[in-house]
């Protein structure tokens, strides 16, 4: 069986729909609910440099500690960015995928099939209703 892990937040539409795109290649992952079991910072260090996205990339700017910590800020480094996604997990923008392929930030949740090691085993409907894979398993593009 794939070894695949998705840091997941199952309020989150697009983790939600990433999940179930990797269930329908037939791979039941890891699920850390990283808002409840957070990173650790070299764990984050790790998935940031597995990505290869910068520390700021990674950054969830839509949410409530965003504008309070000033986070906007060019002043702040690295470290200080860290600091502020291992004191407020919701600064950390997910879903965040790990497989033998490689690991991704999956926005928007279809970014999932480039890693996903197993083909999708049947039709794949996201919750607003978009399709991205048809009755025989293949990916549908817009």
């Amino acid at each position: 069986m794939t070894d695949i892990t998705i840091y997941h937040n199952p309020g989150c539409g697009t983790s939600r729909n990433t999940l179930e795109l990797i269930r329908n290649s037939g791979v039941e992952p890891t699920i850390i609910l990283y808002l409840e079991t957070p990173p650790t910072r070299d764990e984050l260090r790790k998935l940031i440099t597995e990505m290869g996205i910068s520390v700021r990339d990674l950054l969830r700017k839509n949410t409530e500690p965003y504008e309070t910590l000033g986070l906007a800020s060019a002043q702040l480094d690295d470290e200080a960015l860290l600091d502020a996604m291992l004191a407020h997990p919701v600064l950390i923008n997910r879903p965040i995928v790990v497989t033998p392929l490689g690991t991704r930030l999956c926005r928007p949740s279809e970014a999932v099939l480039d890693i996903l090691p197993d083909p999708q085993r049947g039709p794949f409907t996201k919750e607003d209703g978009e399709v991205v894979i048809d009755e025989k398993g293949q990916r549908v593009h817009p």
